[in-house]
């Protein structure tokens, strides 16, 4: 499934590097498309851990995402793994 927000860039982490041909990389975003601010965090994995340099905190993106969903033990997780970023002009 692919879905795209806009917002603000808030935030960027380091990358991480889980394994010898894994990493990744989180950023967040505030939206105020809604009522009340809205933060949103995305994660960028393997080789798109870079998109994000392009942009400096407080610059306006837009972020094309999957949506995950995975089951470990009996939890399940989500995540909003980003494959796009681009700027709004």
């Amino acid at each position: 499934m692919s879905y795209e927000a806009k917002g603000i860039l808030y935030a960027t982490g380091e990358i991480i590097q889980r394994s010898e041909n894994f990493s990744t990389r989180q950023f967040t975003i505030k939206t105020t498309a809604e009522k009340y601010e809205q933060f949103i965090t995305f994660e960028l994995v393997k080789d798109k851990t870079s998109l994000i340099d392009a942009f400096g905190i407080g610059e306006e993106i837009t972020v094309s995402f999957n949506l995950r969903g995975r089951e470990w033990k009996e939890k399940f997780f989500n995540t909003l793994e980003a494959w796009k970023v681009e700027g709004i002009f």
